[in-house]
């Protein structure tokens, strides 16, 4: 069993930066791949970024990469998503998401967080 608590959304103006955290609960988060979400209002839930259990592999949708980081610290069972020069369209509910192998797909991770809001302002 992990529990997931994401923090760090916000409101900020395009161009900025936000980091979210995930505190993960549980003993198998070392061996997880974790992934974030993201939800915008009136639209499916988004894969974001994900990285496997090592932190030597990580994957990131096309419109964040270069603006995006995922990072994990096993020993604090923290995983982060750095985002930088946010923009309007990255406005969303971002969800962190523990499974057993990294992949693209919802359906793939067994446990999820209950969100964190990021709002950015043109």
């Amino acid at each position: 069993q992990v529990q997931l608590v994401e923090s760090g959304g916000g409101l900020v103006q395009a161009g900025g930066s936000l980091r979210l955290s995930c505190a993960a609960s549980g003993r198998t988060f070392s061996g997880s791949a974790m992934a974030w979400f993201r939800q915008a209002p009136g639209k499916e839930r988004d894969f974001v970024a994900a990285i496997l259990w090592s932190g030597s592999s990580t994957y990131y949708t096309d419109s964040v990469k270069g603006r995006f980081t995922i990072s994990r610290v096993n020993a604090k069972k923290m995983v982060y998503l750095q985002m930088n020069s946010l923009k309007a369209e990255d406005t969303a509910v971002y969800y962190c998401a523990s499974g057993p192998l990294i992949a693209t797909m919802g359906t793939s991770y067994d446990y999820w967080g209950q969100g964190t809001q990021v709002t950015v302002s043109s």
